[in-house]
Order: C-alpha cells, then structure tokens, then sequence
C-alpha cells in the first residue's frame, strides 16, 4: 500500500495524518509544538518523530500500543509534506531537509516537501478543478498571508508571501496582536479621559454587566488600568521554571510575555460577538483590517505576481479565522475593497487536507 504523510508543525501542536493513494486517512496523531524556529532542530525533530510514529501506530490493525520505530528498513511513505512554522527562508528548508529526509526513509527531492505551514492550507488548490489560484490566510497564535498557483503536475507555486514575522514584529489579525491592541486601546481610552473626562456609559456599563475592560483586569488580578503596564512588561520566566515554583508570584508571572497577550484574544471574542461590547468590536475590526491590508498586496492589481480573486480560492486557517463572525469581518472589508473569491474555505485539518492534496497529485503526475 502507498501512504502519503503530512505533518502540519505549529506552534501549539504538532498534527501527522497518514492516507493512501484513494485519500482516505489511515492513521493520525496529534503531539506537542514544534515551531523550528522557537524550538531548534534537535527538539524539533524529535516532535516530529513522536507525531509520526504515533500516527503510524493507528494504521496497523489493531492499533499498535508500541511506537513505531524511525527511520524504518523498509520505505514506509510514498511521498510527505511538511508544513512547519518558523520555516521562512530557503536557508531553513535546506537545513531541515537532510534531517528529515534520514529521519522518514525519504531521499531528498520531489517526494520530500518541507515549506511553510502556511503551504499546507493552499490544498484545496488541488482540490477545486476550476480555479487556478489560491491565497492562504492563517490568524491563529501568529499570522501570515500567502498566495498559489498551480505549478507542474499539480504541484503549488508560490507567488507572494505578506507578513509571518513573529509576535515582536508583526503577526497581524492573530491572537497576540488582537491581546497588544485590547491593552492598547484600553490604555488609550483612559489617557484620554485623563484629559477630556471619562466618555459616555456603553449599555452594558449602565446596565452593569462585564465589560471587555472588567473580563481583562479580573484576568490579571488587578483593579487598575495602568497596573497592566506591569503586568505586560514583567520579563519572562526563568529559563528551568525556578521562580515559578514561588507561591508568591501572581499567575500571570509564570507565564512569557507572548502568551500573556494572546491569550487574552479569547476574552476579546467573547465581549464582542456575545456580550456586544463596542469596545471589544473596534478592537476586532482594527486588527482584522491590518490583516485585509496583507491579503491586498498579493491581490494587487497589476502587480507582476498578483493573483486574481475571482479566480481563486481563499483558505482560512487558525483558531481566530474558524470563528465565523471574525473570518466574515474580514471578507466583509475585502468586499468593501472590490476583492471577492470564487470560493471560501476554512481548513480546519491543515494536515489532512494535506495529506488527501499530496496523494491526489501523485495520483495524476
């Protein structure tokens, strides 16, 4: 039998489907982060080698209880795509090739993919016969913007890449820039009233419900809007977790900066589309157009790489682009913008769709 293997590696977890020539899913798993560029190779291999080997434990029948073990003596995988985060130079595709290649049996070339996990989402690409582009937009953690077309033998051509840099640089429209601008905006509304006086009641405030204000500083264990600058700045933990072990610290201390902000994009969705806070909506609106912004530059017309929508395919992916409210706020701006796509998809199984993408191609290569 000829199984296709891919690996979507993110920076929260690691997902390895496993299917055969027809595209039906034989074996799966599910392991720990394996972002390259946070993790390094060693550990980001052994992420890798976990996932895998698990997933090809549920092929056997029964399911194995034992691993299975990597690299085997005999060819185990017609072909793989791995789409890992944190790979965004060819420099770093060219040094995770060779590790992977020895690591799954596979020889380096045509039948080994390693690209971007942004890649992975550019399959229904392969799927939809009549359309010749696609544009990947991932607002998860972190995000990024990239588009497709069809290369040789059904194979994805990147045109275009707009944003991914990294939650100190960018990642606009995802989960830590939608926590820095809810601080943001909170700090800025109170500067002001420090000048003009405090703005009006909202409904919510008169008729006292929680705000999006009152769900962060309850969050944080703090009764002060400007008492967020600490907690925001405190340095990271310790590298080995000893002041973490400190029953003193507030909780908020055992946690990196990054994910003291994304995390509260939860808070952010849920005072928006379930309690109606105008707040919390502005919020939402301001980072979801910086991420229209991305996907426009890739639509640009004219541009001598641009893809055009009508033609296309959009792919969403990530936790904040599967909430419908979100995605269509951003699809309601593009429109605003003259931008509309043949067809709408949100791959919430990256490494699935994947996987069903790679062994159709080879199917008709």
């Amino acid at each position: 039998m000829s199984l296709y293997l891919c690996v979507d590696c993110g920076g929260s977890k690691t997902s390895a489907v496993i299917c055969d020539s027809s595209g039906e899913i034989k074996g799966r798993a599910l392991g720990g982060p394996s972002n390259f560029a946070y993790l390094g190779l060693d550990n980001f291999k052994e992420a890798v080698k976990t996932a895998v080997s698990n997933a090809l434990k549920t092929c056997i029948s029964p399911p194995s209880i034992e691993p299975v073990p990597l690299p085997s003596s005999t060819p185990l995988f017609a072909a793989a795509w791995l789409g890992v985060s944190g790979v965004d130079s060819q420099a770093a595709i060219d040094k995770l090739t060779p590790p992977l290649s020895e690591l799954l049996g596979i020889p380096p070339g045509p039948r080994l993919i390693v690209c971007n996990d942004a890649h992975l989402l550019a399959a229904p690409l392969q799927i939809h016969e009549d359309v010749h582009s696609a544009v990947t937009v991932i607002a998860g953690t972190g995000g990024i913007v990239v588009s497709f077309v069809e290369g040789e033998h059904g194979s994805l051509k990147e045109m275009g890449r707009v944003g991914g840099w990294g939650w100190i640089l960018g990642d606009e429209g995802g989960g830590f820039h939608v926590g820095r601008e809810a601080v943001r905006q909170i700090l800025t509304r109170s500067d002001t009233a420090s000048v003009e006086g405090p703005p009006p009641k909202t409904i919510l405030e008169e008729e006292g419900k929680k705000t999006l204000v009152d769900r962060i500083l309850e969050h944080f264990g703090v009764h002060d809007v400007y008492e967020l600058l600490t907690v925001i700045h405190l340095p990271d933990p310790l590298p080995g977790g000893v002041q973490i072990l400190d029953p003193n610290l507030p909780e908020y201390a055992r946690i990196v900066r990054e994910k003291r902000l994304s995390q509260l994009a939860p808070l952010v969705f849920t005072s928006a589309f379930d309690d109606g806070d105008p707040l919390a909506l502005k919020i939402l609106r301001t980072t979801s157009s910086m991420l229209v912004d991305q996907i426009c530059i890739v639509l640009r017309p004219g541009a001598p790489k641009a893809v055009d929508p009508s033609d296309g395919v959009i792919c969403f992916g990530g936790s904040l682009a599967g909430v419908d409210k979100y995605r269509q706020l951003i699809l309601d701006q593009l429109k605003e913008r003259g931008f509309e796509f043949k067809y709408i998809e949100f791959v919430d199984d990256a490494a699935a769709v994947g996987a069903k993408g790679l062994a159709k191609t080879a199917k008709n290569s």
